[in-house]
Parts: structure tokens; C-alpha cells; sequence
């Protein structure tokens, strides 16, 4: 027993060196000066949304997607999934009005999901690149032209990945509390990845590729829930890059109420799962770069939260006195080094991102106690799921996540 409770010390103490010294790079790297370039020649664009009943937010998004500034030629088309509201006939208006809209009804076909809807969308366009943004987003006039300078200008890039910032952060405490943590996860898991390692991840939205490195690497997977990570682990495996650019920014709307949260985030999960089995299958998703992002699923789906169980306990323990083995570094010291270097990154990153408040820093020390200790449930709840789908062989259907209209 004192041998695993060393070993599981001497685990922790790593990971929170290995994320201290992560954060720490994040910041210089979102402190250091970006270079601002000129092409000789821009090359095609084709912007790509998946959507399905985004009639309470696509006529926002639309507009957004007509103030994109590039100088080379863009079309953003709008990959229609068997919508029955009203999304189809917004998005029409817009296309008879804009040449730069284009309608795509998108055939049904097995199985759901984003993944086979993009797939669909890049066999009927052509591009240089493509760039794909969720149906609520609203990104900034000059986010194009940063990701193509980024991947142009960058050796053996794939593409590149923009900020995603929350539009609805202020609704309530708990979509201020993922605002924050996308800051953490843009400040942590990206520009500190980005200068440690130059291996960022494709973030779902406001992503660039190359459509031939795309090709190369055999489309996306229709079965994964977690598109993204699963395409950013097959792309690194080519040798590719995906350069982080955290000064081209889009703003997306997220979960509102707790039900939606939790139905996201399991979604979110079990498509990590997804991926872990099939990293687990293949020794080529462990060679070279690769090797951090998939260490970074065992790590952040796994370790983390058993970390996260164990000190909870040990601080529970300490706290009413109960007896535990002795080590020379208290097990209350470790749960308290956890919540400090949890919160350090949560504090770094608000004030990079300027949004540091008496009332957002409340909820930053907050977070620990609350938010944090959802992954619990989320981990528990995805692991269910996605072990009943092995069982029973069965297919996991993609769940869209909900979208509210915007007050005001």
C-alpha cells in the first residue's frame, strides 16, 4: 500500500511541474509579439457549417461570415443536415441575396454526425483549404486571413487553429465558468503546447486544413464523436503541424442550463474514449509528437480526474482526523498544491485575457470545488455509456448540442 500511495505521489508531483512549467509557457507565448505578413498570393477558402435546426442562431452567424475580410476567393457553404425548422429558408434568403452563401442540402445517410456531414461538404466543393465553423459562430472580420498567413508561412503546416471565445459568458455562473475554461484550455493546452512542443489541436471550430493533407489522411472518421482530436492525432502522425493562432478569434454560444452541459461534455468524452482505444490499437500514435496528444488523453481523461478523486479524499481524511499512512509530504499538502496550481492557471489566464473582475476572480477560486469536480461525473457517465455500446454493439449517436436565442 506505501508503495502505490508513493508512486501515485511521485505522479502527481510530475504532473504538476509538467503543467506549471506548460502554463508558464503559455504565457510568453501569448505575451510574444505577432508578426504581421503579406502573401503573394492567397490561396481559395471554402467555409464549411455543419448544421442541423440552427434557426434561433444562423441568421447571426450569416451575417458574421459576410464581414469575413481575405483577399483571395472564399465561399462559405452551409452544410444543411436534415434541419425540420426554419434553417433551410434563412439560410436560402441569404444565398439569392449573397454570392459568397451557398446552400448544400446534405443526403441522410449512416452514421449521424458531424464527421460524415463535413465529408459530405468536401466532396462537393473545391478549395484550397477549408475552414470549419459551428453554426453558432460568429468569428471576426480578419480570422481567415490569420489562420492562411499561419499556415502558409509555417513548415509542414496542415493548417491552423483560431481562439474560440464564449459570447454568452455572462448569462450565468455556469457559462462565466466555461468562458474560463476555454481561456485556460486556449492558454494551457494550446499556446503553451504550441511553444513547447509546435503541436496544436484542432479545437472542432474556427479550424483551417489543407485540403490535400485532408485527403492524404482518408477523410474524417465518421465514428468519432470527437472529430477534432481524432483528426489532429492522425495529422501529426504525417509529420504535419497545426500552428496555434491565438489572435484569430470567433465568438460560439455555449450550454446554459446544467442538462445541456453535462449531455455536451459527455459527448465530449466518450468521443475521447473513442479515440484512446483506437491510440491503444495503433503504435504509430505514439511515435514522435503524437506521443504528447496521447498522453495528453490518459492524462487529462484518466489521471486527472483520479488525482482529482484522491485528493479530495486525502482532504476529507485530513479534515476529520483520520489516520493514513505517514509520507514525508502531507496528504493534505498535496490536495492544497492541487487547487493552487488549478487556480494559478485559471488566474493567468484571466488576466491575460483581460477579464479579471472581483467577481471572476471569486469564481476562479471557486472552480476547483464546482466546476472541476464534474469531470467526476462526466468521466463515470461517458465510461458507462461508451462500455454499454461494446457490449451491446452499438453504434453512439452524435447528440447536437442546443442552442438559445440571443436576448437583446
Amino acid at each position: 500500500m506505501k508503495l502505490l500511495m508513493i508512486v501515485v505521489i511521485v505522479f502527481f508531483w510530475t504532473m504538476l511541474l509538467f503543467y506549471s512549467v506548460l502554463t508558464l509557457a503559455g504565457v510568453v507565448q501569448r505575451l510574444s509579439k505577432q508578426k504581421s505578413t503579406q502573401l503573394s498570393h492567397y490561396p481559395s477558402v471554402a467555409v464549411l457549417i455543419p448544421a442541423h435546426n440552427e434557426d434561433v442562431v444562423i441568421k447571426d452567424t450569416l451575417e458574421a461570415m459576410l464581414k469575413l475580410s481575405y483577399p483571395g476567393e472564399l465561399n462559405v457553404y452551409l452544410l444543411d443536415d436534415n434541419s425540420q425548422d426554419n434553417t433551410a429558408a434563412i439560410v436560402k434568403t441569404f444565398s439569392d441575396l449573397f454570392s459568397r452563401i451557398h446552400y448544400v442540402n446534405v443526403p441522410p445517410g449512416k452514421p449521424t454526425g458531424k464527421s460524415r456531414v463535413l465529408n459530405y461538404g468536401l466532396s462537393v466543393t473545391q478549395s484550397d483549404y477549408f475552414l470549419v465553423f459551428d453554426a453558432d459562430n460568429q468569428p471576426e472580420p480578419d480570422t481567415v486571413v490569420k489562420l492562411v498567413h499561419a499556415a502558409e508561412t509555417t513548415k509542414d503546416a496542415a493548417g491552423a487553429v483560431g481562439y474560440v471565445k464564449t459570447i454568452n459568458a455572462a448569462h450565468n455562473l455556469l457559462t462565466r465558468m466555461i468562458a474560463i475554461e476555454f481561456q485556460v484550455f486556449q492558454l494551457l493546452m494550446q499556446s503553451g503546447r504550441w511553444r513547447m512542443f509546435k503541436a496544436g489541436s484542432l479545437a472542432g471550430t474556427n479550424m483551417l486544413l489543407k485540403r490535400s493533407i485532408l485527403e492524404e489522411a482518408g477523410g474524417y472518421d465518421p465514428y468519432a464523436l470527437a472529430e477534432d482530436a481524432e483528426l489532429t492525432v492522425r495529422i501529426t502522425t504525417m509529420k504535419k503541424t497545426l500552428p496555434v493562432v491565438h489572435h484569430s478569434i470567433t465568438w460560439e454560444q455555449e450550454p446554459e442550463t446544467m442538462k445541456i452541459f453535462i449531455k455536451q461534455r459527455t459527448r465530449w468524452l466518450t468521443g475521447n474514449l473513442y479515440l484512446l482505444e483506437k491510440s491503444l490499437q495503433e503504435w504509430k500514435y505514439w511515435k514522435g509528437k503524437t506521443f504528447v496528444y496521447s498522453m495528453q488523453h490518459i492524462l487529462t481523461y484518466f489521471f486527472f480526474v483520479l488525482l482529482l478523486l484522491l485528493s479530495n479524499c486525502w482532504f476529507v481524511l485530513g479534515l476529520l482526523g483520520y489516520a493514513v499512512p505517514y509520507f514525508d509530504t502531507p496528504l493534505l499538502l498535496l490536495w492544497f498544491l492541487s487547487y493552487v496550481v488549478y487556480t494559478a492557471q485559471i488566474i493567468s489566464a484571466m488576466v491575460l485575457e483581460k477579464t479579471i473582475t472581483p467577481f471572476n476572480l471569486f469564481i476562479g477560486l471557486i472552480m476547483y470545488f464546482t466546476y472541476a469536480q464534474l469531470f467526476l461525473v462526466l468521466l463515470t457517465k461517458s465510461s458507462s455509456q461508451y462500455l454499454w455500446s461494446k457490449i451491446s454493439k452499438t453504434t453512439i449517436v452524435w447528440d447536437k448540442t442546443k442552442r438559445f436565442k440571443k436576448i437583446g
